[in-house]
């Protein structure tokens, strides 16, 4: 009799452990694409059928019983991060608390709201046609912001932000917003108004100088250019405007018959600034700006030498010097080209 006591006793022994091990132990498998994803509106079926297809569990047995004893009811949609090391306990207790991993949104340089809904829809569950609707305006969503559209562009600066994988256009736009609040300090602030614009309209014209010129030593001269136009009243005469209004940002050369275009970001056609930016603004440029030196130059044209730089001028006459041997030095480049 004893013999069968001990014999059961080691038996549920035995299973004690295998069950402990199998709840406690580093049992859970990590996921091929490295992150688990819960969808908004998944239930908990759908939670334990995508468990056994991504052959996190190989059966939902101990889920069910350990699920009850930690009263894992609710689902909570996001992206988590599951590891070979980790218990069933350990994952529940992950997913009922939502500790999600966040994602990483770097942006850089945007051109347009469908640009930045794409890159939305790379990294988050909502999808372009979501975000786009938003940046759009479609519902009216961007009332509150005091934004259109066309301006929305303004409140993106090129960063590194984290949020959530089932953030909602709201909340993602709502993170970069504050970024953007952040910025623009008192300082800042006022430092626009001694230049009769609102902080909108020195982000849209930190966003034609940043297409206008790589060199960043440069940048707050071109801003002087531009300044002393607007001031003046003269056109911008920005060709980066033009590509933008186009939409063709691969354009090398900007001919007579491209000023033509209609658009209001046509600024050989129409004064002052564009109804919005023509790219993210870096901040470094929205700064060159606000602390743009006081010239004389009205004009510059890109240097025949093509470092990149520009030459700056204060006359027409000036200018068209200039101009010209830009001009002069590119058709002998692309005659090379055209021989070899």
């Amino acid at each position: 009799m004893k013999i069968i006591v001990r014999f059961f006793l080691i038996i549920f022994l035995l299973l004690s452990s295998a069950v402990a091990w199998q709840i406690f132990g580093p049992t859970i498998s990590e996921p091929s694409e490295k992150y688990f994803y819960i969808s908004t509106g998944s239930s908990i079926a759908d939670l334990k059928q995508t468990l056994i297809e991504k052959k996190i569990l190989s059966n939902t047995i101990l889920f069910d019983l350990v699920s009850e004893r930690l009263k894992f009811k609710k689902i909570k949609p996001g992206r988590y991060n599951i590891s070979n090391s980790s218990s069933l306990i350990k994952l529940i207790r992950i997913l009922r608390n939502g500790n999600q991993t966040p994602v990483k949104l770097v942006i850089s340089k945007l051109r347009t709201n469908a640009d930045l809904a794409k890159l939305i829809n790379k990294h988050f569950e909502t999808d372009s046609l979501s975000m786009i609707h938003f940046l759009d305006n479609k519902n009216g969503a961007l009332h509150n912001y005091k934004l259109n559209s066309e301006s929305v562009l303004t409140a993106v600066f090129p960063d590194t932000y984290h949020l959530n994988w089932n953030s909602t256009p709201k909340i993602i736009f709502d993170k970069l917003l504050k970024h953007s609040l952040l910025f623009w300090n008192e300082e800042r602030k006022n430092k626009a108004a001694v230049l009769k614009l609102s902080p909108a309209q020195v982000y849209i014209l930190a966003s034609i100088i940043d297409e206008e010129s790589n060199y960043s030593q440069e940048k707050s001269t071109i801003a002087s250019v531009y300044l002393n136009r607007i001031k003046k009243r003269m056109p911008l005469q920005a060709d980066p405007t033009i590509k933008f209004a186009l939409q063709d940002f691969g354009l090398k050369r900007i001919y007579k018959n491209h000023l033509a275009v209609k658009s209001p970001y046509n600024t050989y056609v129409n004064l002052g600034l564009p109804p919005g930016p023509i790219c993210t603004a870096k901040p470094q440029t929205i700064d060159a700006v606000l602390n743009a030196p006081k010239t004389e130059y009205l004009y510059f044209v890109a240097n025949a030498n093509f470092s990149g730089t520009h030459v700056f001028t204060s006359t027409y006459k000036e200018h068209q010097k200039k101009a010209k041997q830009y001009q002069q030095a590119l058709n002998k480049l692309e005659k090379q080209k055209t021989k070899s």
